[in-house]
């Protein structure tokens, strides 16, 4: 009996944006999948630990969800991406991870696939080349890889869906949360600003949840220029609820290039909705965090009740 692959996925990174898509592409080639726990203080230890000084937070938790994997599993699953096209390009951490990784932790075997379309090198190859890896045929792996994107497709409207419902059942006040989704939604990371706006019963409206393509376009009305897709997916969702948010939280962490770049941009350019931004480190304390949203709150309410009032 064939002994079935063991897939590592570290929750950290891009796991929060294609979580879906990996998944099931290695649940239909009959693959286990070992995922890394949620963050906590060891992780980031660990990471910490393995990772040059000048790394920002979220590549060091990244570190830290491989070192987790190691020995636990036969493959990690550690993805190169470089571009989706002219002038739509990711951080170079995305194009080093698989180099950083492979160079830091000896005798691991990592498993990559590579996207960059100005290369010629695009989604679907990627995924036929990595399925071929693995042992499988070309028809087994092309129907992994056209349900996997159909999984991915179907969360995404959902989750789209679903946030637009939201914006006109409530009238609560909603914070958009500009961040990437591995910031927003990891434990150690996000989860504590996310947890603490709801305490306030403060909406929390993710900006990685708008539609994508939609946002991309929306994007240019901030920038015409900016060529990170990630961020452009982000900034444009600031357009694309302008008129149904109270305000708006950056989250970032040190010392992100492109997070800081962008989120400077809009600062100056985006004018009529409260902002305020969060650069996250590895030293941080939740009581000066929170008294800083907590601020930012009431700033809003007040902002609220005076147009009211009027």
């Amino acid at each position: 009996m064939k002994k079935n692959i063991i897939i590592g996925i570290p929750r950290a990174f891009l796991y929060f944006k294609y979580k879906y898509l990996w998944k099931t592409f290695f649940q239909e080639l009959k693959c286990e999948i070992l995922i890394s726990p949620e963050t906590n203080k060891q992780i980031l230890k660990d990471g910490v630990s393995n990772s040059i000084d000048e790394s920002c937070l979220s590549a060091k938790i990244y570190m830290g969800h491989v070192y987790y994997l190691i020995d636990k599993v036969d493959y990690i699953l550690i993805p190169r991406i470089v571009s989706f096209g002219q002038n739509e390009v990711v951080c170079t951490k995305f194009n080093a991870m698989y180099d950083i990784v492979n160079n830091t932790f000896k005798n691991v075997n990592l498993l990559d696939y590579n996207i960059d379309v100005k290369e010629n090198q695009n989604e679907f190859k990627a995924f036929m080349k990595m399925g071929k890896l693995l042992g499988e045929d070309y028809i087994t792996v092309l129907k992994a890889y056209l349900k996997a994107k159909k999984a991915q497709k179907y969360y995404e409207q959902q989750q789209s869906e679903k946030q637009e419902q939201l914006l006109r059942n409530t009238d609560k006040l909603k914070m958009l949360i500009v961040s990437h989704p591995y910031n927003t939604y990891d434990r150690l990371l996000g989860y504590p600003i996310i947890k603490y706006l709801k305490s306030f019963e403060i909406v929390p409206i993710y900006a990685d949840v708008a539609n994508k393509v939609q946002t991309s376009q929306k994007s240019k009305a901030i920038s015409k220029t900016l060529y990170w897709t990630y961020n452009k997916e982000l900034i444009g969702a600031i357009e694309h609820y302008a008129n149904k948010i109270d305000g708006i939280i950056f989250i970032s962490t040190f010392p992100c290039g492109p997070d800081s770049l962008v989120t400077e941009l809009c600062i100056r350019k985006i004018k009529g909705i409260p902002m305020t931004n969060i650069i996250l480190d590895e030293l941080q304390g939740e009581a000066g965090l929170y008294t800083r949203i907590e601020s930012f709150i009431d700033i809003i309410r007040e902002r609220k009740n005076r147009r009211e009032v009027k």
